[in-house]
């Protein structure tokens, strides 16, 4: 298969209500701007880009500028190596002004992990899968499934 017909992501977009705010909070959770321009905030992931956008701007760009958007159902997830790796980065975003959770504790399926809502409501998972592997970056490769599973 072509590396252009692969499922991936390359933007995360995140509406939100006041940019300074958004941008504060996320740089208080020691993520570094690559990119900031008066409407935008751009953060460089390892393979992917997260930004920040004023919601109203972001309704108008997606063609539905009388929506009211609100956060959606959905969880963008930190994988660490360790779980003092998650409890550490767990206790930065509470101490940047996240909102806790679910303290970070042992999961039913053998993991370790928390969550966190950022102050527009984006919940984020602080976790160690002990079945997938990271890399030096952080990236997330899942194991190869056997054949018929």
């Amino acid at each position: 298969m072509s590396a252009g017909r692969r499922q991936r992501v390359s933007v995360v977009t995140l509406g939100v209500a006041d940019l300074a705010r958004a941008r504060d909070f996320y740089e208080s959770w020691g993520w570094i701007p690559h990119e900031v321009g008066p409407e935008v905030v751009f953060f460089q992931g390892n393979g992917i880009v997260v930004s920040l956008y004023p919601l109203p701007l972001l309704a108008e760009d997606q063609g539905r500028p009388r929506a009211e958007l609100e956060t959606g159902a959905i969880t963008l997830a930190q994988n660490y190596g360790s779980e003092a790796e998650v409890d550490e980065r767990f206790r930065a975003a509470v101490a940047a002004g996240a909102t806790m959770l679910r303290r970070p504790d042992r999961t039913f399926w053998g993991g370790y992990g928390g969550y966190i809502a950022d102050p527009d409501g984006h919940v984020w998972e602080l976790a160690v899968n002990p079945f997938w592997t990271l890399d030096v970056c952080g990236s997330v490769t899942m194991p190869d499934m056997p054949e018929g599973a």
